[in-house]
C-alpha cells in the first residue's frame, strides 16, 4: 500500500490535484484506491463527483454521546466506518468530517484510528487531501506516509508558506518518506522565475502547472473536474507529474 497526501495554503488547487491523481491512479490501474478527505471544509466529493451522506466526524459525535444498549463502542465505530464508505468505479471517498466540539474525543479517536488502519489495507493507494495550511501537521492528521506534496501557487508568498509547511513536517519528525513542492496555477512565461524562487527556498520542486481557464469554468458549474476532456493542457502536465511521483515510490 502506497500514501499520497497533499497539503498547502488555500486557494492553490490541491482538492483539484488530489482529485486528478485519483483519475490518474483508476485509468493506470492501480487500483483499489481510497480517496480521505480531511479538509474540514470537504469538498473531494464535488471534484470526483460523488454525494456523501455520512462522514466519520459524525460517527465520531455520536459516539461520544453514547451508543446505545445492545452494541461495543468498537463494534459501533466499525459500523459507521463501513456506512461512510462512498463506492466507486476504482476507487472509494471517506469524508473525515469537521473538527472536534468540546469534550474530549480520545477514545472515538483511538477506536476511529484502528479501524482507518484495517480498512487501509484493502487499497493499492491512499490519497488524502487535507486542509489548507499546517494545523494538519501539527495535528499529526499526515503521517506515516510515502510522499508529502505540498502545493503552492505561483507567488513567492506561497512558495514560501510551503517551505514553512515541508520545514514543520520535518520539526515535528513525521514519518513522511519524501516530501515535494509542486507549483499550480502558473502563467506563460513564469517557469523560470519559480523554479529560481523554489531553488531560494531550498524546495525540491516536482513540477508546475499552468494556469487553466477550463478547469476554472468546471469548477464554476460544478462539473467534476475529474471529467476534463484527455487534451486539456493542465491534465497533461500533472499526469506527467503524477508519473515522476510515483517512480520515485
Amino acid at each position: 500500500m502506497h500514501s499520497i497526501a497533499f497539503a498547502g495554503k488555500g486557494g492553490t488547487g490541491k482538492t483539484t490535484l488530489a482529485g486528478l491523481l485519483i483519475r490518474y491512479l483508476v485509468e493506470k490501474g492501480m487500483t483499489p484506491v481510497l480517496a480521505v478527505d480531511a479538509d474540514a471544509n470537504a469538498n473531494l466529493n464535488e471534484v470526483l463527483g460523488l454525494e456523501v451522506h455520512e462522514t466519520l466526524g459524525e460517527a465520531r459525535e455520536q459516539m461520544k454521546k453514547g451508543v446505545g444498549t445492545g452494541m461495543t463502542k468498537d463494534v459501533f465505530m466499525e459500523m459507521k466506518l463501513q456506512e461512510a464508505v462512498v463506492e466507486a468505479d476504482g476507487f472509494d471517498l471517506i469524508v473525515m468530517g469537521r473538527p472536534e466540539g468540546a469534550g474530549c474525543y480520545c477514545a472515538a479517536n483511538a477506536l476511529l484510528t484502528q479501524s482507518l488502519e484495517r480498512l487501509i489495507n484493502n487499497y493499492k493507494f491512499i490519497v488524502m487531501d487535507n486542509e489548507a495550511g499546517m494545523e494538519h501537521l501539527s495535528r499529526l492528521t499526515t503521517n506515516n506516509i510515502d510522499a508529502l506534496v505540498v502545493v503552492s501557487d505561483a507567488t513567492r508568498r506561497g512558495l514560501q508558506a510551503a517551505q514553512r509547511i515541508v520545514e514543520l513536517a520535518e520539526e515535528l519528525r513525521l514519518n513522511i518518506k519524501d516530501k515535494y513542492v509542486l507549483v499550480n496555477l502558473a502563467k506563460d512565461g513564469q517557469e523560470q522565475d519559480i523554479r529560481e524562487a523554489a531553488s531560494s527556498f531550498n524546495l525540491g520542486l516536482i513540477g508546475i502547472i499552468p494556469e487553466d481557464e477550463e478547469i476554472r469554468s468546471y469548477d464554476l458549474k460544478g462539473k467534476p473536474t475529474t471529467e476534463l476532456p484527455a487534451d486539456n493542457r493542465a491534465l497533461q502536465e500533472a499526469y506527467m507529474i503524477f508519473e515522476r511521483l510515483l517512480s520515485s515510490m
